[in-house]
């Protein structure tokens, strides 16, 4: 028996590990990586394992670095089914949707963009001289159908006439839709057959709705093997989810081979009662200077947490009502599928809002922006707002419009609420932005580039880390140590080198044999 790292082995996205029992072959998860665009892209084209040869698939939840790459999986010679909680099952409806969407939009507006400069060098050209706003203008008339939306034949047909490279999405929406019809959910605690003589059973891992501890056996010649796959593991004591499990079933106890993340393996967060502390002051500060307030921010669990901290804010009348928009619809959906699943709140959630009739996640100052309409007009309002939007590393999405129209003004505040992964926008604006403000006549403000065009960093940016879904170095450490588990050996991926390696090093002093494996390195136990 051995397991394969084929993603977020040295790294923090794609994950995408392969256990092989002899008999069947079993994915976890088949996530997205994320970071530099060029780089990503070709990671994510490239599949490598036979997908004739893959029994089933477990997915640990439904964040798009775990289960992104579906569609891909699912649109050719996949037989099995994918393996997952029921709520996880129920937010992949809307999370792959939205991911086609995305990747279909992406690559649209970057034909758009890349035809238009070739038609502003082609007409410069013609005409020797440079090209006049009149001729610009219409030339984005041409190439747009109105102020919203793309006219992506004719641009296509542009592309084709002039023999231009042509981006292609990673897969479209319709694939994305039939991706849905392989996935099947199922509750906690509860044994599933996945292979010949081999199970999983679901626990609660505590890192958003659904996200499980998956526990497989395998039973072969007389002999058990268990291993324990732990996706993204939670944090202890946050609003809205049950905290992470440590009581598992007794047949359950004895792990040979424990595969857990280490995203914060040599961090510590901020403690989870001074959240709504620190977000209070980033908002007063920032209404005080008469800025708006831009986060960057997961649709899928994170932009829940916040909601519900500022709803408790508003509430209590602790920071200036201003206007909170969620601009993602999918975060819209999501919200949606939290309310079917209450059964995975947890007790202080009941007490603090179902009990009094409330609902967690709204509230008066509230707005669900739905179109690109709306959503545009709200990328040119300049009075003090709260924007939520995603994706969470400033990837794709919405949240790069946001950013392209509120990153020069220094009245304005960019949230960072969560762990930036290397080589993405989020992870560049967190390296940038802390003392970023020029101290003299002469000096240059540093530059992001969204979207193809550099702008200048001048906003204010804080970070809140405590908000991370991610369990920090003592939280992991904990699932080890005081659950009722037996660990024989552990394998840490899902993390940077430096965190990997000293997370691994603090198990070891503490008497655990473990393992960092690299991109397609194999063991057998």
């Amino acid at each position: 028996m051995d397991v394969t790292f084929y993603g977020a082995a040295g790294e923090v996205t794609g994950s995408m590990h392969l256990l092989d029992t002899g008999t069947d072959r079993i994915l976890f998860d088949c996530g997205m990586f994320q970071g530099r665009r060029k780089e990503s892209k070709e990671k994510n084209k490239i599949f490598s394992i036979d997908r004739t040869k893959i029994t089933n698939m477990i997915l640990s939840h439904a964040h798009i670095d775990h289960s992104g790459r579906i569609p891909v999986l699912t649109s050719k010679d996949f037989a099995g089914r994918i393996v997952t909680t029921r709520p996880t099952a129920d937010a992949l409806d809307y999370m792959l949707m939205d991911s086609g969407h995305i990747q279909e939009s992406d690559a649209q507006y970057l034909n758009y963009k890349s035809l238009r400069s070739f038609l502003y060098q082609l007409e410069n050209n013609n005409v020797k001289q440079k090209v006049s706003n009149k001729e610009k203008n219409n030339i984005k008339k041409m190439l747009k159908k109105n102020a919203y939306e793309l006219n992506n034949e004719a641009i296509n047909d542009l592309q084709k006439q002039h023999g231009l490279d042509i981006i292609t999405p990673l897969y479209t929406m319709e694939q994305a839709r039939q991706s849905l019809g392989f996935i099947d959910g199922y509750p906690f605690n509860y044994p599933v057959t996945i292979g010949e003589n081999t199970t999983v059973k679901f626990y609660v891992a505590g890192h958003i709705l659904g996200s499980a501890f998956s526990v497989v056996t395998v039973k072969n010649n007389g002999k058990t093997t268990r291993i324990l796959y732990t996706g993204d593991v939670g944090r202890f004591g946050k609003p809205i989810l049950k905290d992470p499990t440590l009581v598992f079933d007794e047949e359950d106890r004895d792990i040979d081979l424990f595969i857990t993340e280490s995203t914060y393996g040599d961090r510590l967060h901020q403690p989870v009662e001074d959240l709504g502390k620190r977000l209070k002051k980033v908002l007063n500060d920032t209404f005080e200077r008469g800025g708006s307030v831009i986060i960057p921010s997961f649709a899928f669990g994170r932009t829940q947490e916040l909601i519900y901290i500022l709803h408790e804010l508003y509430d209590k009348g602790e920071v200036p009502r201003h206007p909170v928009y969620v601009d993602s619809p999918l975060a819209s959906n999501i919200t949606k599928v939290f309310g079917e699943h209450p059964e995975s709140y947890d007790k202080e959630t009941h007490k603090t809002f179902l009990e009094k009739g409330k609902n967690p996640f709204l509230f008066d100052k509230i707005r669900f922006v739905q179109t690109v309409e709306e959503s545009m007009r709200l990328t040119q309002d300049t009075s003090s707002h709260v924007v939520i939007s995603a994706s969470g590393m400033c990837e794709a999405g919405r949240i790069l419009h946001h950013l392209r129209y509120k990153v020069h003004n220094p009245k304005n505040t960019i949230l960072l609420v969560g762990y930036m992964a290397e080589n993405t926008l989020g992870r560049r604006i967190q390296e940038l932005g802390f003392d970023n403000i020029p101290s003299g006549e002469n000096t240059e403000p540093p530059e992001l580039k969204i979207l193809g065009k550099s702008y200048p960093l001048l906003a204010k940016v804080e970070k809140i880390g405590g908000f991370s879904a991610h369990g920090d170095k003592n939280e992991l450490e904990k699932i080890i140590t005081q659950s009722n588990l037996r660990i024989k050996k552990i394998g840490i991926v899902h993390g940077e080198e430096s965190q990997s390696a000293s997370f691994a090093k603090h198990l070891e002093q503490k008497g655990y044999d473990t393992f960092i494996p690299k991109p397609g390195e194999k063991i057998s136990f």
